[in-house]
């Protein structure tokens, strides 16, 4: 007889004609966060097909099982053929503590509870191994580790790492069931959970907001973006639904061939999450697609977003904005020595070519530029910097712009807005939306496209310091030796420049003004 495991990895879901178990699904449990209004919280679980259900919210940590209770509010529903009860809670504010209380009427009558319910605002964070790194993993660690507990309002959730081949209805298993931060619950060991970014990207959210932050990690080392995006999403990008069984990956010695599978990670481990209802997401992945498909990132990615987006909201009853924000890590740094050039091919793929966010293709997300946080010297290979604090603070910055409507907080460094090519005098102007602070030297970060052989065949030349002059809000570069100059780029580097000295940054916070590429109308 086949072992549930096997069962669920050939995409049965938990619930089959024998397995009537009253509960709640997987990812619900004590101590979690459910999300504030003005969405309404989605609760689902399993029972007995026919029956009516009631759930109640009451206050306090543990329910009150006497005639004084008292009741915030309770839904009715019947359970479906299939087993499957799902109902929608009043928008509530943010705050807690409350329990949750389910009963089943049967010819007896059944009642289970969750305790310790806060609401406040979940994030999700996915991706591969950069999102999967933990915090035990990275600088400052045993100073993050020890204000861990000075945050009781901030629940954590890890899923574990599992496939399927087709769609499941619940998770295979969890790897970290909510639970407050503590060391032992953000830093179990390497790649497990929790999660270094999206640890400190709750952390000062939760410090900005004053309210709770529910954290649902699930994440995979080594995945490509097809891994993650349903059969559809892929469709949309000319890719077919079967497997790509050509590819594979060697990470830390062990391989991870099936984890290329297309659409497993959605189906195991996204689609199970769909029903939640949630204020955003945040993703750090590229890495694997350096390698795969990687002309084709600028539209599996923003069709990735799009795809969740629709699927969490029609999940959720509604009630997960359909645009929900979306926040990205655009790729950091692998070979100093050996520089590949799809990196920064899929740093601005991961604009979907705009260089930028929020754009009309990718519109209410917002990017942590991270190509200037190289780290050669990582024990877990340069692949994975260990500065995972500064990755995490700048997409806090673009959450606070995007998500929560701050409109004056700056989250991207500078970027152009507009060049202004003189063949006459042979220099162009590039021009930038803010204040430049140069902080590294510019030497050979920009690059002209030039042809040697009187417009037979052109190539990027790197432009030398001497040939470059900063203004506060522009680069003017003389491009003397190649008059017939057809594009400029910046940054466009695996390995760009030293920890945090790359040439040209914001004022006011600091930030890297974001690679680009500009080929000139000829």
């Amino acid at each position: 007889m086949k072992t549930l495991v096997s069962l669920l990895l050939l995409g049965l879901s938990f619930v089959t004609s024998a397995d009537c178990t009253f509960r709640f699904a997987s990812y619900y449990g004590d101590h979690m966060v459910l999300q504030q209004q003005p969405a309404r919280a989605v609760v689902w679980g399993y029972g007995e097909p026919g029956a009516e259900l009631t759930v109640s919210l009451e206050p306090g940590l543990e329910p009150g099982l006497g005639p004084g209770s008292l009741t915030i509010s309770k839904t009715a529903v019947t359970i479906n053929d299939e087993g499957v009860w799902k109902l929608m809670l009043p928008a509530m504010g943010y705050g807690g503590p409350y329990h949750l209380v389910a009963q089943q009427f049967t010819t007896n009558t059944t009642t289970i509870y969750l305790k310790d319910i806060l609401f406040g605002d979940v994030w999700l964070c996915s991706g591969q191994s950069n999102m999967e790194m933990t915090v035990s993993q990275m600088f400052n660690a045993s100073e993050e580790l020890k204000m861990a507990s000075d945050y009781p309002y901030i629940r954590l959730f890890a899923a574990s790492l599992e496939q399927s081949d087709v769609e499941l209805q619940d998770l295979i298993k969890v790897d970290l069931q909510w639970s407050l931060p503590s060391a032992g619950t953000l830093g179990q060991g390497n790649f497990t959970y929790f999660s270094a970014v999206c640890w400190v990207f709750g952390r000062h959210l939760a410090h900005r907001l004053k309210y709770p932050i529910g954290l649902v990690e699930s994440s995979y080392s080594g995945t490509p973006v097809e891994a993650w995006s349903s059969k559809t999403a892929l469709k949309k990008c000319g890719l077919s639904n079967a497997a790509d069984n050509s590819y594979s990956f060697n990470f830390f010695d062990m391989m991870v061939a099936s984890s290329s599978m297309y659409s497993v990670l959605w189906n195991a481990m996204i689609h199970p999450l769909i029903n939640m209802t949630i204020k955003g997401a945040i993703w750090y992945q590229g890495e694997q697609n350096t390698e795969i498909n990687t002309d084709l990132y600028n539209c599996t990615f923003p069709t990735l977003i799009s795809d969740w987006r629709r699927r969490f909201h029609e999940g959720s009853l509604g009630q997960t904005d359909p645009i929900f924000p979306f926040g990205f890590v655009q790729l950091s740094t692998y070979q100093k020595a050996k520089q590949k050039d799809n990196y920064p091919v899929i740093r601005w793929h991961q604009t979907a070519d705009f260089g930028y966010t929020p754009n009309s293709k990718m519109p209410n997300t917002f990017m942590a530029v991270t190509m200037d946080l190289g780290d050669e010297k990582s024990p877990y290979g340069s692949v994975h910097p260990r500065d995972k604090g500064t990755v995490g603070y700048r997409l806090y910055l673009g959450a606070r712009a995007i998500a929560y409507g701050e409109k004056e907080v700056q989250f991207q460094g500078p970027f152009p807005v507009r060049i202004d090519v003189y063949y006459e005098y042979l220099y162009m102007n590039i021009t930038y939306d803010q204040k430049l602070l140069m902080t590294g030297t510019c030497d050979n970060m920009f690059e002209v496209y030039c042809s040697t052989d009187k417009g037979k065949s052109y190539k990027w030349v790197p432009v030398p310091a001497s040939y470059l002059v900063i203004s506060p809000k522009r680069v003017t570069i003389s491009f003397d030796g190649c008059p017939d100059a057809q594009g400029v780029r910046y940054a466009w580097n695996d390995w760009p420049c030293e920890y945090k000295r790359c040439s040209l940054y914001s004022v006011q916070k600091k930030l890297p003004a974001p690679l680009f590429v500009k080929y000139f109308a000829t």
